[in-house]
Protein backbone atom coordinates (compact mmCIF):
# COMPACT_ATOMS: atom_id res chain seq x y z
CA UNK A 1 0.00 0.00 0.00
CA UNK A 2 1.27 3.45 -0.92
CA UNK A 3 2.20 5.76 1.93
CA UNK A 4 0.29 9.00 2.31
CA UNK A 5 1.93 12.02 0.66
CA UNK A 6 4.02 14.00 3.14
CA UNK A 7 2.03 17.19 2.71
CA UNK A 8 -1.20 15.31 3.49
CA UNK A 9 0.31 13.49 6.46
CA UNK A 10 1.69 16.68 8.02
CA UNK A 11 -1.79 18.15 8.12
CA UNK A 12 -2.62 15.64 10.85
CA UNK A 13 -0.57 17.68 13.28
CA UNK A 14 -2.67 20.08 15.34
CA UNK A 15 -0.80 23.36 14.93
CA UNK A 16 -0.51 25.67 17.96
CA UNK A 17 -0.93 22.61 20.23
CA UNK A 18 2.72 22.69 21.39
CA UNK A 19 2.73 24.03 24.95
CA UNK A 20 3.72 23.43 28.56
CA UNK A 21 1.07 21.77 30.70
CA UNK A 22 1.36 20.27 34.18
CA UNK A 23 5.14 20.30 34.09
CA UNK A 24 5.24 18.46 30.76
CA UNK A 25 5.55 19.34 27.09
CA UNK A 26 2.35 18.62 25.19
CA UNK A 27 1.27 18.47 21.54
CA UNK A 28 -1.54 16.75 19.66
CA UNK A 29 -2.33 15.01 16.39
CA UNK A 30 -5.84 14.96 14.92
CA UNK A 31 -7.22 12.20 12.73
CA UNK A 32 -8.46 14.07 9.68
CA UNK A 33 -8.42 11.07 7.33
CA UNK A 34 -10.57 8.10 8.33
CA UNK A 35 -11.16 5.78 11.31
CA UNK A 36 -7.85 4.17 12.25
CA UNK A 37 -6.10 2.07 14.86
CA UNK A 38 -2.79 3.10 16.42
CA UNK A 39 -0.64 -0.05 16.59
CA UNK A 40 2.75 1.35 17.59
CA UNK A 41 4.67 4.59 18.13
CA UNK A 42 8.32 3.86 17.41
CA UNK A 43 9.78 7.34 17.82
CA UNK A 44 8.93 10.71 19.37
CA UNK A 45 11.53 13.43 19.03
CA UNK A 46 11.81 17.15 19.72
CA UNK A 47 14.50 19.10 17.86
CA UNK A 48 16.14 15.82 16.83
CA UNK A 49 16.36 14.48 20.37
CA UNK A 50 14.45 11.22 20.83
CA UNK A 51 12.33 11.09 23.97
CA UNK A 52 12.40 7.70 25.78
CA UNK A 53 9.12 5.79 25.67
CA UNK A 54 9.00 5.78 29.46
CA UNK A 55 8.81 9.57 29.38
CA UNK A 56 5.88 9.72 26.97
CA UNK A 57 2.16 9.19 27.52
CA UNK A 58 -0.64 9.46 24.98
CA UNK A 59 -4.37 10.01 25.36
CA UNK A 60 -7.24 9.94 22.85
CA UNK A 61 -9.62 12.86 23.38
CA UNK A 62 -10.71 12.87 27.03
CA UNK A 63 -9.48 9.32 27.81
CA UNK A 64 -6.90 8.78 30.48
CA UNK A 65 -3.30 8.98 29.33
CA UNK A 66 -1.41 5.70 29.02
CA UNK A 67 2.32 5.04 28.66
CA UNK A 68 3.52 4.84 25.09
CA UNK A 69 5.13 1.47 25.76
CA UNK A 70 1.72 -0.13 26.34
CA UNK A 71 0.58 0.53 22.76
CA UNK A 72 1.48 -2.33 20.42
CA UNK A 73 -0.05 -4.57 17.78
CA UNK A 74 -1.48 -6.85 20.48
CA UNK A 75 -2.85 -3.87 22.42
CA UNK A 76 -3.73 -1.18 19.84
CA UNK A 77 -5.43 2.15 20.54
CA UNK A 78 -8.54 3.19 18.63
CA UNK A 79 -8.07 6.46 16.77
CA UNK A 80 -11.54 7.49 15.44
CA UNK A 81 -12.01 10.12 12.76
CA UNK A 82 -11.93 13.59 14.33
CA UNK A 83 -10.27 12.46 17.58
CA UNK A 84 -7.16 14.05 19.05
CA UNK A 85 -4.12 12.10 20.20
CA UNK A 86 -2.42 14.16 22.86
CA UNK A 87 1.24 13.38 23.57
CA UNK A 88 2.71 14.42 26.93
CA UNK A 89 6.48 14.41 27.21
CA UNK A 90 8.38 14.40 30.52
CA UNK A 91 11.34 16.60 29.56
CA UNK A 92 12.89 19.96 30.29
CA UNK A 93 10.81 23.03 29.31
CA UNK A 94 11.14 24.33 25.79
CA UNK A 95 12.24 27.83 24.93
CA UNK A 96 9.96 30.22 23.08
CA UNK A 97 9.99 30.00 19.29
CA UNK A 98 9.85 27.22 16.67
CA UNK A 99 10.60 23.57 17.45
CA UNK A 100 10.89 20.49 15.25
CA UNK A 101 8.56 17.62 16.10
CA UNK A 102 8.87 14.04 14.82
CA UNK A 103 6.51 11.13 15.38
CA UNK A 104 6.92 7.73 13.70
CA UNK A 105 3.96 5.42 14.12
CA UNK A 106 2.17 2.44 12.62
CA UNK A 107 -1.55 2.56 11.98
CA UNK A 108 -4.19 0.48 10.39
CA UNK A 109 -5.10 1.06 7.52
CA UNK A 110 -2.29 3.49 6.58
CA UNK A 111 0.75 1.46 7.61
CA UNK A 112 4.02 3.15 8.64
CA UNK A 113 3.79 6.94 8.87
CA UNK A 114 6.45 9.54 9.56
CA UNK A 115 5.27 12.93 10.77
CA UNK A 116 7.77 15.83 10.64
CA UNK A 117 6.55 19.33 11.41
CA UNK A 118 7.61 22.58 13.06
CA UNK A 119 5.46 24.46 15.56
CA UNK A 120 5.95 27.50 17.78
CA UNK A 121 5.54 27.10 21.52
CA UNK A 122 2.07 28.34 22.49
CA UNK A 123 2.36 30.44 25.66
CA UNK A 124 -1.27 31.60 25.68
CA UNK A 125 -0.23 35.13 26.55
CA UNK A 126 -2.40 36.79 23.93
CA UNK A 127 -5.56 34.77 24.38
CA UNK A 128 -8.70 36.94 24.09
CA UNK A 129 -11.66 36.92 26.44
CA UNK A 130 -13.67 33.85 25.59
CA UNK A 131 -17.28 32.86 25.94
CA UNK A 132 -18.02 30.58 28.91
CA UNK A 133 -18.19 26.90 27.92
CA UNK A 134 -18.91 23.62 29.65
CA UNK A 135 -17.05 20.67 28.15
CA UNK A 136 -19.45 18.17 29.72
CA UNK A 137 -22.78 19.83 28.86
CA UNK A 138 -22.61 23.12 26.98
CA UNK A 139 -26.40 23.48 26.86
CA UNK A 140 -27.31 23.40 30.53
CA UNK A 141 -29.18 26.42 31.89
CA UNK A 142 -26.31 27.56 34.09
CA UNK A 143 -23.79 27.82 31.26
CA UNK A 144 -26.37 29.47 28.98
CA UNK A 145 -27.04 32.14 31.63
CA UNK A 146 -23.28 32.60 32.01
CA UNK A 147 -22.94 33.28 28.27
CA UNK A 148 -25.88 35.67 28.34
CA UNK A 149 -24.29 37.56 31.23
CA UNK A 150 -20.93 37.62 29.44
CA UNK A 151 -22.47 39.12 26.29
CA UNK A 152 -24.47 41.65 28.31
CA UNK A 153 -21.40 42.79 30.19
CA UNK A 154 -19.13 42.79 27.16
CA UNK A 155 -21.52 44.64 24.82
CA UNK A 156 -23.87 46.54 27.12
CA UNK A 157 -26.82 45.14 25.17
CA UNK A 158 -30.04 43.88 26.76
CA UNK A 159 -30.80 40.28 25.74
CA UNK A 160 -34.41 40.46 26.92
CA UNK A 161 -35.78 38.77 23.81
CA UNK A 162 -32.81 36.71 22.69
CA UNK A 163 -32.84 34.97 26.07
CA UNK A 164 -36.53 33.98 25.91
CA UNK A 165 -37.30 30.70 24.19
CA UNK A 166 -39.68 27.78 24.36
CA UNK A 167 -37.43 25.10 22.90
CA UNK A 168 -35.22 22.81 24.94
CA UNK A 169 -31.61 23.92 24.35
CA UNK A 170 -30.55 20.27 24.33
CA UNK A 171 -32.33 19.70 21.00
CA UNK A 172 -29.98 22.19 19.32
CA UNK A 173 -27.02 19.83 19.62
CA UNK A 174 -25.58 19.47 16.13
CA UNK A 175 -27.23 22.71 15.03
CA UNK A 176 -25.36 25.43 16.91
CA UNK A 177 -22.45 25.97 19.27
CA UNK A 178 -22.36 28.40 22.22
CA UNK A 179 -26.17 28.37 22.45
CA UNK A 180 -27.18 31.68 24.02
CA UNK A 181 -30.75 32.25 22.86
CA UNK A 182 -32.92 32.44 19.77
CA UNK A 183 -33.62 34.76 16.86
CA UNK A 184 -37.36 35.25 16.60
CA UNK A 185 -38.40 35.96 13.03
CA UNK A 186 -42.07 36.73 12.31
CA UNK A 187 -43.85 33.94 10.46
CA UNK A 188 -47.01 34.07 8.37
CA UNK A 189 -48.81 31.69 6.04
CA UNK A 190 -49.80 32.27 2.43
CA UNK A 191 -52.29 30.22 0.50
CA UNK A 192 -53.88 28.08 -0.44
CA UNK A 193 -51.32 27.12 -3.09
CA UNK A 194 -52.95 24.61 -5.42
CA UNK A 195 -50.23 22.23 -6.61
CA UNK A 196 -50.66 19.57 -9.26
CA UNK A 197 -47.25 18.00 -9.02
CA UNK A 198 -45.76 14.57 -9.35
CA UNK A 199 -45.27 14.45 -5.59
CA UNK A 200 -47.15 17.43 -4.13
CA UNK A 201 -50.86 17.21 -4.81
CA UNK A 202 -53.52 19.45 -3.33
CA UNK A 203 -53.80 22.74 -1.47
CA UNK A 204 -51.08 23.99 0.87
CA UNK A 205 -50.70 26.92 3.22
CA UNK A 206 -47.04 27.83 2.99
CA UNK A 207 -45.09 29.08 6.06
CA UNK A 208 -42.99 32.18 5.35
CA UNK A 209 -40.62 33.66 7.94
CA UNK A 210 -39.59 37.18 7.05
CA UNK A 211 -39.25 40.73 8.33
CA UNK A 212 -40.20 42.28 4.98
CA UNK A 213 -43.67 43.77 4.95
CA UNK A 214 -45.82 43.05 1.88
CA UNK A 215 -44.06 39.76 1.20
CA UNK A 216 -46.65 37.36 2.59
CA UNK A 217 -49.46 39.42 1.08
CA UNK A 218 -47.76 39.37 -2.31
CA UNK A 219 -47.33 35.60 -2.30
CA UNK A 220 -50.87 35.18 -1.08
CA UNK A 221 -52.33 37.03 -4.05
CA UNK A 222 -50.03 35.22 -6.47
CA UNK A 223 -51.30 31.93 -5.07
CA UNK A 224 -54.86 33.16 -5.55
CA UNK A 225 -54.18 33.84 -9.22
CA UNK A 226 -52.70 30.37 -9.63
CA UNK A 227 -55.59 28.75 -7.76
CA UNK A 228 -58.27 30.50 -9.80
CA UNK A 229 -56.41 29.62 -13.01
CA UNK A 230 -56.41 25.89 -12.24
CA UNK A 231 -53.28 25.52 -10.11
CA UNK A 232 -49.57 25.10 -10.73
CA UNK A 233 -47.93 22.01 -12.20
CA UNK A 234 -44.57 21.09 -10.65
CA UNK A 235 -41.97 18.45 -11.38
CA UNK A 236 -38.55 17.53 -10.00
CA UNK A 237 -36.45 16.83 -13.09
CA UNK A 238 -32.95 16.43 -11.60
CA UNK A 239 -31.21 15.53 -8.34
CA UNK A 240 -27.47 15.99 -7.67
CA UNK A 241 -25.27 17.00 -4.77
CA UNK A 242 -21.56 17.59 -5.24
CA UNK A 243 -18.20 17.74 -3.58
CA UNK A 244 -15.25 18.67 -5.78
CA UNK A 245 -11.75 17.94 -4.47
CA UNK A 246 -8.68 19.21 -6.28
CA UNK A 247 -5.45 17.24 -6.77
CA UNK A 248 -2.21 19.04 -7.60
CA UNK A 249 0.65 17.58 -9.64
CA UNK A 250 4.13 18.52 -10.78
CA UNK A 251 3.01 19.24 -14.32
CA UNK A 252 0.09 19.02 -16.76
CA UNK A 253 1.14 15.58 -18.01
CA UNK A 254 0.50 14.20 -14.54
CA UNK A 255 -3.08 15.47 -14.62
CA UNK A 256 -3.88 13.36 -17.68
CA UNK A 257 -2.35 10.23 -16.14
CA UNK A 258 -4.30 10.76 -12.92
CA UNK A 259 -7.61 11.40 -14.67
CA UNK A 260 -7.26 8.20 -16.72
CA UNK A 261 -6.41 6.25 -13.56
CA UNK A 262 -9.50 7.60 -11.75
CA UNK A 263 -11.78 6.70 -14.66
CA UNK A 264 -10.44 3.14 -14.68
CA UNK A 265 -11.17 2.76 -10.95
CA UNK A 266 -14.54 4.46 -10.75
CA UNK A 267 -16.28 1.37 -9.39
CA UNK A 268 -13.76 1.01 -6.55
CA UNK A 269 -14.16 4.69 -5.71
CA UNK A 270 -17.95 4.35 -5.78
CA UNK A 271 -17.83 1.42 -3.34
CA UNK A 272 -15.61 3.31 -0.87
CA UNK A 273 -17.77 6.45 -1.01
CA UNK A 274 -21.08 4.66 -0.59
CA UNK A 275 -19.80 2.61 2.34
CA UNK A 276 -19.82 5.79 4.45
CA UNK A 277 -23.62 6.18 4.51
CA UNK A 278 -26.51 3.83 3.64
CA UNK A 279 -28.54 6.70 2.14
CA UNK A 280 -25.94 8.01 -0.30
CA UNK A 281 -25.45 7.02 -3.94
CA UNK A 282 -22.48 8.11 -6.04
CA UNK A 283 -23.99 8.65 -9.49
CA UNK A 284 -20.85 9.62 -11.40
CA UNK A 285 -17.53 11.47 -11.17
CA UNK A 286 -16.61 14.23 -13.62
CA UNK A 287 -13.06 15.47 -14.05
CA UNK A 288 -11.82 18.84 -15.23
CA UNK A 289 -8.17 19.56 -16.03
CA UNK A 290 -6.59 22.99 -15.73
CA UNK A 291 -2.88 23.84 -15.53
CA UNK A 292 -1.47 21.23 -13.12
CA UNK A 293 -4.76 20.74 -11.28
CA UNK A 294 -7.37 18.01 -11.54
CA UNK A 295 -10.82 18.85 -10.21
CA UNK A 296 -12.90 15.76 -9.52
CA UNK A 297 -16.59 16.55 -9.28
CA UNK A 298 -18.35 13.81 -7.30
CA UNK A 299 -22.10 13.77 -8.02
CA UNK A 300 -24.36 12.10 -5.46
CA UNK A 301 -27.97 11.42 -4.63
CA UNK A 302 -28.55 12.03 -0.92
CA UNK A 303 -32.14 11.04 -0.27
CA UNK A 304 -34.20 13.42 1.87
CA UNK A 305 -31.20 15.22 3.37
CA UNK A 306 -29.59 18.23 1.73
CA UNK A 307 -26.48 16.12 1.96
CA UNK A 308 -23.52 18.52 2.17
CA UNK A 309 -22.08 16.73 5.21
CA UNK A 310 -22.86 13.32 3.70
CA UNK A 311 -21.05 14.06 0.45
CA UNK A 312 -18.15 15.62 2.30
CA UNK A 313 -17.64 12.46 4.36
CA UNK A 314 -18.08 10.16 1.37
CA UNK A 315 -15.73 12.15 -0.84
CA UNK A 316 -13.13 12.36 1.92
CA UNK A 317 -13.15 8.57 2.21
CA UNK A 318 -12.85 8.23 -1.56
CA UNK A 319 -9.96 10.69 -1.68
CA UNK A 320 -8.12 8.85 1.10
CA UNK A 321 -8.47 5.66 -0.94
CA UNK A 322 -7.12 7.46 -4.00
CA UNK A 323 -4.16 8.83 -2.04
CA UNK A 324 -3.29 5.35 -0.82
CA UNK A 325 -3.70 3.50 -4.12
CA UNK A 326 -2.73 5.87 -6.93
CA UNK A 327 0.61 4.56 -8.26
CA UNK A 328 0.86 6.14 -11.72
CA UNK A 329 1.84 9.67 -10.74
CA UNK A 330 2.87 11.49 -7.56
CA UNK A 331 0.14 13.60 -5.98
CA UNK A 332 1.85 16.69 -4.60
CA UNK A 333 -1.12 18.08 -2.73
CA UNK A 334 -4.82 17.53 -2.23
CA UNK A 335 -7.73 19.64 -0.91
CA UNK A 336 -11.17 18.21 -0.21
CA UNK A 337 -12.88 21.17 -1.90
CA UNK A 338 -11.43 23.10 -4.79
CA UNK A 339 -14.33 25.59 -5.01
CA UNK A 340 -15.68 23.71 -8.00
CA UNK A 341 -18.78 22.34 -6.32
CA UNK A 342 -19.52 26.05 -5.75
CA UNK A 343 -21.16 25.42 -2.39
CA UNK A 344 -23.05 28.55 -1.23
CA UNK A 345 -22.31 30.25 -4.55
CA UNK A 346 -24.27 30.63 -7.75
CA UNK A 347 -22.45 29.21 -10.77
CA UNK A 348 -22.93 28.41 -14.42
CA UNK A 349 -21.97 24.77 -13.94
CA UNK A 350 -24.76 24.28 -11.42
CA UNK A 351 -27.16 26.14 -13.67
CA UNK A 352 -26.33 23.58 -16.36
CA UNK A 353 -25.63 20.38 -14.38
CA UNK A 354 -27.90 20.79 -11.28
CA UNK A 355 -26.98 21.06 -7.61
CA UNK A 356 -29.67 19.94 -5.19
CA UNK A 357 -33.05 19.51 -6.90
CA UNK A 358 -33.86 20.79 -10.36
CA UNK A 359 -37.52 21.77 -10.26
CA UNK A 360 -39.89 23.33 -12.76
CA UNK A 361 -43.19 25.01 -11.89
CA UNK A 362 -45.57 26.04 -14.66
CA UNK A 363 -49.09 27.34 -15.08
CA UNK A 364 -51.46 28.99 -17.54
CA UNK A 365 -52.75 32.24 -16.08
CA UNK A 366 -56.20 33.19 -17.26
CA UNK A 367 -56.38 36.72 -18.61
CA UNK A 368 -59.62 37.54 -16.83
CA UNK A 369 -58.33 36.12 -13.51
CA UNK A 370 -55.20 38.26 -13.66
CA UNK A 371 -57.23 41.36 -14.48
CA UNK A 372 -59.75 40.71 -11.73
CA UNK A 373 -57.25 40.00 -8.92
CA UNK A 374 -54.28 42.15 -9.88
CA UNK A 375 -55.67 44.72 -12.29
CA UNK A 376 -52.96 43.75 -14.77
CA UNK A 377 -53.12 42.49 -18.33
CA UNK A 378 -51.35 39.36 -19.54
CA UNK A 379 -49.88 41.20 -22.53
CA UNK A 380 -48.37 43.77 -20.20
CA UNK A 381 -46.73 41.05 -18.11
CA UNK A 382 -45.38 39.46 -21.26
CA UNK A 383 -43.86 42.75 -22.37
CA UNK A 384 -42.32 43.24 -18.95
CA UNK A 385 -40.81 39.75 -19.09
CA UNK A 386 -39.13 40.44 -22.43
CA UNK A 387 -37.70 43.77 -21.30
CA UNK A 388 -36.63 42.44 -17.89
CA UNK A 389 -34.87 39.44 -19.50
CA UNK A 390 -32.71 41.81 -21.52
CA UNK A 391 -32.01 43.74 -18.32
CA UNK A 392 -30.90 40.51 -16.62
CA UNK A 393 -28.62 39.69 -19.53
CA UNK A 394 -27.05 43.14 -19.50
CA UNK A 395 -26.39 42.97 -15.76
CA UNK A 396 -24.93 39.45 -15.83
CA UNK A 397 -27.56 38.18 -13.39
CA UNK A 398 -28.11 34.45 -12.81
CA UNK A 399 -31.89 34.88 -12.82
CA UNK A 400 -34.17 36.56 -15.34
CA UNK A 401 -37.12 36.53 -12.94
CA UNK A 402 -38.08 39.07 -10.30
CA UNK A 403 -37.30 37.75 -6.84
CA UNK A 404 -37.15 34.00 -6.33
CA UNK A 405 -34.79 34.57 -3.37
CA UNK A 406 -37.65 36.12 -1.36
CA UNK A 407 -39.77 32.98 -1.31
CA UNK A 408 -36.83 30.63 -0.91
CA UNK A 409 -35.31 32.58 1.98
CA UNK A 410 -38.61 32.91 3.84
CA UNK A 411 -39.40 29.20 3.44
CA UNK A 412 -35.83 28.22 4.34
CA UNK A 413 -35.92 30.17 7.61
CA UNK A 414 -39.35 28.79 8.50
CA UNK A 415 -38.47 25.15 7.78
CA UNK A 416 -34.89 24.86 9.00
CA UNK A 417 -33.03 24.76 5.70
CA UNK A 418 -29.44 25.94 5.35
CA UNK A 419 -30.23 29.59 4.59
CA UNK A 420 -26.81 30.22 3.05
CA UNK A 421 -27.85 27.89 0.22
CA UNK A 422 -30.14 30.65 -1.01
CA UNK A 423 -27.02 31.82 -2.87
CA UNK A 424 -27.35 28.99 -5.39
CA UNK A 425 -30.96 27.97 -4.76
CA UNK A 426 -32.31 31.32 -5.95
CA UNK A 427 -30.98 30.93 -9.49
CA UNK A 428 -33.94 30.82 -11.84
CA UNK A 429 -34.91 30.53 -15.48
CA UNK A 430 -38.21 32.27 -16.15
CA UNK A 431 -40.18 31.81 -19.37
CA UNK A 432 -43.46 33.36 -20.53
CA UNK A 433 -45.52 33.12 -23.69
CA UNK A 434 -48.96 34.32 -24.73
CA UNK A 435 -51.52 31.77 -25.82
CA UNK A 436 -53.83 32.42 -28.80
CA UNK A 437 -56.53 33.25 -26.21
CA UNK A 438 -54.25 35.90 -24.65
CA UNK A 439 -53.81 33.79 -21.56
CA UNK A 440 -50.29 33.61 -20.20
CA UNK A 441 -48.14 30.48 -20.00
CA UNK A 442 -45.56 31.05 -17.27
CA UNK A 443 -42.88 28.71 -15.95
CA UNK A 444 -39.77 28.87 -13.85
CA UNK A 445 -36.98 26.33 -13.46
CA UNK A 446 -34.90 26.33 -10.29
CA UNK A 447 -31.75 24.45 -11.33
CA UNK A 448 -30.07 24.35 -7.94
CA UNK A 449 -32.69 24.14 -5.19
CA UNK A 450 -31.08 22.66 -2.07
CA UNK A 451 -33.75 21.44 0.36
CA UNK A 452 -34.19 18.77 2.99
CA UNK A 453 -37.01 17.22 4.99
CA UNK A 454 -34.78 15.50 7.52
CA UNK A 455 -31.44 16.30 9.08
CA UNK A 456 -29.85 19.69 9.70
CA UNK A 457 -32.23 22.27 11.12
CA UNK A 458 -35.41 20.51 9.99
CA UNK A 459 -35.73 18.71 13.33
CA UNK A 460 -35.71 21.84 15.48
CA UNK A 461 -39.15 22.18 17.11
CA UNK A 462 -40.35 25.34 15.33
CA UNK A 463 -38.99 24.28 11.96
CA UNK A 464 -40.38 20.79 12.27
CA UNK A 465 -43.83 22.22 12.99
CA UNK A 466 -43.60 24.36 9.86
CA UNK A 467 -42.67 21.34 7.74
CA UNK A 468 -45.48 19.33 9.32
CA UNK A 469 -48.03 21.94 8.21
CA UNK A 470 -47.06 20.93 4.66
CA UNK A 471 -46.84 17.21 5.50
CA UNK A 472 -43.20 17.48 4.46
CA UNK A 473 -41.31 16.38 7.53
CA UNK A 474 -39.28 13.18 7.43
CA UNK A 475 -38.22 10.53 4.97
CA UNK A 476 -39.74 10.35 1.49
CA UNK A 477 -40.97 13.96 1.45
CA UNK A 478 -38.16 15.99 -0.14
CA UNK A 479 -39.46 15.96 -3.73
CA UNK A 480 -42.89 17.00 -2.49
CA UNK A 481 -41.32 19.86 -0.56
CA UNK A 482 -39.23 20.95 -3.55
CA UNK A 483 -42.36 21.17 -5.71
CA UNK A 484 -44.16 23.30 -3.11
CA UNK A 485 -41.18 25.66 -2.94
CA UNK A 486 -41.10 25.99 -6.73
CA UNK A 487 -44.84 26.66 -6.86
CA UNK A 488 -44.47 29.37 -4.24
CA UNK A 489 -41.65 30.98 -6.22
CA UNK A 490 -43.84 31.08 -9.30
CA UNK A 491 -46.66 32.71 -7.33
CA UNK A 492 -44.25 35.44 -6.25
CA UNK A 493 -43.03 36.02 -9.80
CA UNK A 494 -46.58 36.57 -11.02
CA UNK A 495 -47.47 38.87 -8.14
CA UNK A 496 -44.42 41.13 -8.35
CA UNK A 497 -44.51 41.35 -12.15
CA UNK A 498 -48.17 42.33 -11.95
CA UNK A 499 -47.44 44.94 -9.26
CA UNK A 500 -44.71 46.47 -11.43
CA UNK A 501 -46.89 46.41 -14.52
CA UNK A 502 -49.91 47.94 -12.77
CA UNK A 503 -47.82 50.55 -10.92
CA UNK A 504 -48.85 49.13 -7.52
CA UNK A 505 -45.36 48.14 -6.40
CA UNK A 506 -44.42 51.30 -4.52
CA UNK A 507 -47.87 51.92 -3.06
CA UNK A 508 -48.09 48.34 -1.75
CA UNK A 509 -44.78 48.66 0.07
CA UNK A 510 -45.80 52.03 1.38
CA UNK A 511 -49.03 50.61 2.74
CA UNK A 512 -47.81 47.28 4.15
CA UNK A 513 -44.07 47.56 4.44
CA UNK A 514 -43.61 50.67 6.55
CA UNK A 515 -41.96 50.24 9.89
CA UNK A 516 -41.56 53.43 11.88
CA UNK A 517 -37.95 53.52 13.16
CA UNK A 518 -38.99 55.87 15.95
CA UNK A 519 -41.00 53.13 17.66
CA UNK A 520 -38.52 51.81 20.20
CA UNK A 521 -40.88 50.60 22.94
CA UNK A 522 -40.60 46.86 22.39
Amino acid sequence: MKLLPKNVLNRLYNHTSLRHSGGKVRFSVKNRLSPATLQEVSRVAINGREIPHGNVTVASNSDAAIPLSLINQDNPMDFPLGDLLTFRLDMEPLTEGEHDIEVNFITRPFGELELKVSDALNTGEHAPDTLPRDAEDDRNEEIIRARQTFIKQYTGADLRHISRYSIDPQVTSGNIEHFTGVAQVPMGFAGPLLVKGQHAKGEFYVPLATSEGTLVASYNRGMKVLHNSGGVKCAVVGDNMQRAPVFIFEDAAGTRQFADWVVARTEDIKTVAEDTDPFITLKYVDYYLANKFVYLRFNYKTGDAAGMNMVGKATFAACNWILQHCDVVEIQRFFLEGNFATDKKASTINMMRTRGKRVTAEAIIKRDVLMEIMDADTELLYQHYKAASIGSMLSGANNNGCHSANAITAIFIATGQDVANVAESSMGLLYLELTPEKDLYVSITLPSLIVATCGGGTGLPTQREALETLDCYGVGKVYKFAEIVAGTVLAGEISLAAAISSLDWVSSHDQLGRNDPTLTNY
